[in-house]
C-alpha cells in the first residue's frame, strides 16, 4: 500500500470544495482513491557490465472522462505517494480545462544525473517494457516531467510501437517534432501561465508599474516564464534554481541569467558577472514583488515561510508549490493564488492538441496552437475567476469546485443511489 499522508492533504482542497456545491457523496468516495496503480522493479544493464534495478510506478487516478493523463519523472525521491497524489491533480487539472481525459502519473526512483546517456534510454525503454500493458493511445498516455524531455518520449514511443508492432506516436506526448511533436508543446506549460495572467490582469491588480516579477525555479517553466513577462514588459526582480537564487530591484535580463546558468552551473554565477546580488532560497521568496512565480517542486511555500511571502499574486507553475497551511495564511495575507491545476494547465492543454494531431495525422502551425492555446485558458481563467467571485472563495476553491461539477456531471450520468433506488 501506498503512503497515503501526501493524497490525503491533496483531498483537503477537493472535500473544501465539495462545500460549495451539491455534490452526490458517491462523487467523493470515487475520487477519493486510484483507479490503478501498479509498482514494478526496472532492471537494467549499466554501461560497466553490471545489472542495477530502479523502482517504477504508474497510477490511473480516475478515467471516467476519457483515457488517463499524466507526466513521468525521474526524481531520487519520487514515492508512490506522491505519483497517486500527482495523479489526482492531473484528474481535476483535465477537469478544468474541460480535456476529455482523466488523471494518471509516473515515476522512477533514479538520480538520472548519475546514469550515462544510454544507460538512460534503457531505463525509459525498460519502464513501457513494464508498463505497456497500461499505457496506450485509448488508456493511458504519458508525458514529460521532471527530468523527462522530448527525446526520453521518443525512446517511449518507438519502444510501444516495436511492441506493439505497429507506430503509435499517440501513445505518448512531448516527443520531438520530428517524431510527431507538437509545435509549441515546449514552452506550452509557461504560455499558459501568461495568458492566464495576462486575462486577469487588470482583476489582479496587475497594471502600470506594478509588474515586478520573482521566479522560483528555472527549468524549462520558469525560462519561458521569465521570458514572457520581460518581453511583455514585466520587471523580473529576483531568479532562483536548486543551486543558488540572484536579486536585482531593476530587473534582471532572464537569457543573460540562463547563459550564467548554463556556462557555470547555477544562476548565482550571474551575481559574478552582472549587477545582481546572491541571496538564499529564503530570501527569494520573500523579496517584495508584485507576482510571484514557484516553477519547482511541491511544499515550497508552506507554514513556516509563507508569513514572509511578499506578494499579491502567487502563480503556480509547479505542481502543488503551496501547501494546504500556507493557503490559509496567505489568504488571510489578501494574497491571490492562481493554482497549479488552472495555471500550470496550458502543458496538459498542448499534450492534448499533440495526442489529436497524432490521431488524425495532421499537424497545426505555431500560431494555431498559441491561438487554441489562449482561448482554452482565457475562457476557463474567466470561469473559475467568475466562480471565486460569486461565491466569495479562494480561487484554488473555485478551480476545484469548477473541476469537481465536470468530473460530478461524468461519474452521475452513470447512475448514483438516487437513481437507483428512485
Amino acid at each position: 500500500m501506498y503512503d497515503m499522508e501526501m493524497l490525503s492533504h491533496a483531498l483537503v482542497r477537493m472535500d473544501e470544495a465539495a462545500k460549495h456545491l451539491d455534490v452526490d457523496p458517491e462523487v467523493i468516495e470515487k475520487l477519493r482513491f486510484p483507479k490503478e496503480m501498479l509498482s514494478v522493479r526496472l532492471m537494467i544493464r549499466m554501461d560497466d557490465g553490471s545489472r542495477r534495478s530502479f523502482v517504477a510506478w504508474r497510477c490511473r487516478y480516475d478515467d471516467t472522462r476519457g483515457p488517463t493523463k499524466g507526466g513521468i519523472r525521474y526524481h531520487p525521491d519520487a514515492s508512490m505517494g506522491e505519483v497517486a497524489t500527482l495523479a489526482f491533480w492531473m484528474t481535476f487539472k483535465c477537469a478544468v480545462m474541460n480535456l476529455p481525459y482523466g488523471g494518471g502519473k509516473g515515476a522512477v526512483r533514479v538520480d538520472p544525473r548519475e546514469l550515462s546517456k544510454a544507460e538512460i534510454e534503457r531505463l525509459s525503454r525498460a519502464y513501457v517494457q513494464a508498463f505497456a500493458g497500461m499505457i496506450g493511445p485509448d488508456r493511458d498516455i504519458p508525458a514529460p516531467d521532471v527530468y523527462t524531455n522530448s527525446m526520453i518520449m521518443g525512446w517511449m514511443a518507438d519502444e510501444y510501437g516495436s511492441i506493439m508492432r505497429q507506430p503509435s506516436p499517440a501513445v505518448i506526448t512531448g516527443k520531438p517534432i520530428a517524431l510527431g511533436g507538437s509545435l509549441g508543446r515546449d514552452d506550452a506549460t509557461a504560455r499558459g501561465g501568461y495568458y492566464l495572467v495576462k486575462q486577469l490582469e487588470a482583476s489582479l491588480g496587475l497594471d502600470g508599474s506594478r509588474k515586478r516579477v520573482v521566479v522560483q525555479g528555472f527549468g524549462n517553466a520558469g525560462v519561458h516564464i521569465a521570458r514572457l513577462l520581460h518581453s511583455d514588459g514585466y520587471r523580473i526582480v529576483g531568479i532562483s534554481d536548486s543551486r543558488g537564487a540572484v536579486a536585482n530591484p531593476d530587473g534582471l535580463d532572464p537569457n543573460a541569467v540562463l547563459d550564467a546558468k548554463d556556462t557555470y552551473g547555477s544562476v548565482a554565477a550571474y551575481a559574478d558577472r552582472g549587477s545582481a546580488r546572491r541571496i538564499s532560497q529564503d530570501e527569494l521568496l520573500a523579496l517584495e514583488c508584485d507576482l510571484l512565480v514557484p516553477a519547482a517542486l511541491e511544499d515550497q511555500i508552506h507554514e513556516g515561510n509563507a508569513a514572509s511571502i511578499n506578494t499579491k499574486v502567487v502563480l503556480e507553475l509547479a505542481n502543488g508549490p503551496v501547501t494546504a497551511e500556507a493557503d490559509a495564511i496567505l489568504e488571510k495575507k489578501g494574497v491571490i493564488v492562481l493554482p497549479d491545476i488552472l495555471a500550470n494547465a496550458g502543458g496538459v492543454t498542448v499534450s492534448y492538441f499533440e495526442w489529436v494531431q497524432n490521431r488524425q495525422g495532421y499537424y497545426w502551425t505555431l500560431e494555431e496552437v498559441h491561438l487554441r492555446l489562449k482561448t482554452i485558458m482565457e475562457s476557463e481563467g474567466e470561469k473559475v475567476w467568475a466562480m471565486r467571485s460569486e461565491k466569495g472563495i479562494p480561487m484554488r476553491t473555485a478551480a476545484y469546485a469548477h473541476a469537481l461539477q465536470r468530473l460530478a456531471s461524468a461519474i452521475e450520468a452513470h447512475g448514483t443511489q438516487p437513481f437507483f433506488v428512485g
